[in-house]
């Protein structure tokens, strides 16, 4: 898969778009310009839904950074030592799946094991039907897709997921669902539909002004697309990944200028 099939992404839920609170409207600006550690410190780390907030920032810093894995671990443990309904603890073991995850991907450790058995942890937790198994659904299909290899469990966790957050309005999740579906859909070459799942997950981003991840779907979108349109697409990604200042990290590979010399189709 391309993209951040490679280098999955974390979702948090939410988007930052409905809430009036003005600590959150300032953690969701940080957050979408990898600003992380910012955002976290508006937090309280002293109670169970705020201190689980702050642990998905940074566990979300490390797969954009490949970084700040020792400050993600400890807030993960106190969002854990917090937690006390099952929502809570279903919340925290999903996070704790996704460190693990990305640690694994990153080459950090080999924690596979440990990503798996944190989110079965959490879907006995998490009651059905809450927003929290709608992200748990989408991180499950990345383990499937780029740990256990198996495309087509990917491709029915995404599709669960996908269908929960349209149904919670959850239009960040949406547009990591769409861009991992099109991904499955361009490795299977139905290119039309790859087009489309990624230029709806560009336009999502977009629209929420999810700086960090706008990049990863301008890139996406161009390997479906002809030129000169492609490098454009391309070039508009190589501008927002220098005004973020290299991330994220694993992009630097995809973006990358021609040696002179070599033919580009």
């Amino acid at each position: 898969m391309h993209g951040e099939g490679n280098v999955a992404h974390t979702a948090m839920s939410g988007d930052g778009t409905t809430d009036d609170d003005p600590v959150q409207t300032a953690v969701w600006r940080l957050r979408s310009r990898a600003c992380w550690a910012d955002a976290a410190a508006l937090l309280p780390a002293d109670r169970a839904a705020p201190a689980l907030q702050r642990a998905a920032l940074l566990v979300e810093r490390c797969l954009y950074t490949e970084r700040g894995w020792a400050e993600a671990e400890d807030a993960l443990r106190t969002a854990e030592a917090l937690a006390h309904t099952d929502e809570e603890r279903g919340a925290a073991a999903c996070e704790r799946g996704q460190l693990a995850y990305t640690a694994t991907l990153h080459g950090v450790r080999d924690r596979a094991d440990e990503a798996r058995a944190a989110l079965g942890r959490a879907a006995a937790l998490l009651p059905p039907g809450s927003r929290g198994r709608a992200l748990l659904d989408f991180r499950r299909g990345l383990v499937a897709e780029n740990l256990t290899r198996s495309p087509q469990a990917a491709r029915a966790a995404y599709r669960r997921a996908h269908a929960a957050a349209g149904a919670h309005s959850d239009a960040l999740l949406l547009s990591f669902t769409w861009r991992h579906l099109a991904g499955l859909a361009l490795r299977d070459g139905e290119l039309a539909d790859a087009r489309h799942g990624f230029a709806e997950s560009l336009r999502i981003r977009e629209e929420l002004g999810y700086l960090v991840g706008t990049a990863p779907a301008l890139v996406s979108l161009a390997d479906t697309e002809e030129e000169p349109e492609a490098s454009r697409l391309r070039e508009e990604a190589r501008r927002l990944f220098r005004l973020l200042g290299g991330v994220p990290t694993w992009l630097a590979r995809q973006l990358a200028p021609p040696a002179p010399g070599v033919a580009t189709a």
